[in-house]
């Protein structure tokens, strides 16, 4: 892996996200807040991204490529759209990672440390985690609809009861 410093005031940065679709609900000072706690990380094809079972407090957005998300070995996603978002779920509970991400080709991905969020203080903590949290909650309420539709369509042909 490849890695930048923390990207403070990156203008080329700025106009990079600002046409991803995530990032649309961030102001230009909250964009600024988020390179300050990001780095660009490059990975080759096969790399590791995220390691299930580690613990860690980045969360990444993916700018170009593809990444395999897995399991206990087994392919869950494949990620290919800019914009698209995986580590959420260690980043923000801390929590060891559920699942493993590979680089499937060589990838590029804003990396943000999540830990920068509880230094920020007054209004601008308020300001910059209420659209932070508010994207984060989106990301995983459609997630958990789509693994309640897998889980519904599996139980049907399993014919399943669990009430």
């Amino acid at each position: 892996m490849q890695e930048t410093t923390f990207l403070e005031n990156n203008e080329t940065m700025m106009e990079n996200l600002k046409n991803i679709p995530v990032m649309e609900k961030f102001d230009d000072q909250e964009l600024n807040r988020l390179l300050e706690m990001s780095k660009i990380r490059k990975y080759k094809a096969g790399e590791c991204i995220v390691e299930e079972g580690l613990s860690d407090t980045w969360l990444y957005f993916l700018m170009y490529g593809r990444i395999k998300i897995t399991k206990q070995g087994k392919e869950i996603a494949l990620l290919s759209r800019r914009g698209e978002v995986f580590g959420e779920m260690g980043a923000l509970d801390s929590s060891r990672r559920s699942a493993s991400a590979h680089a499937v080709t060589d990838t590029v991905c804003l990396a943000t440390d999540i830990f920068y969020l509880e230094k920020l203080t007054g209004n601008e903590k308020l300001a910059f985690g209420y659209v932070f949290y508010r994207l984060m909650s989106e990301i995983l309420s459609r997630r958990l609809r789509q693994t309640t539709e897998a889980f519904i369509q599996a139980k049907g042909r399993i014919n399943l009861k669990f009430w």
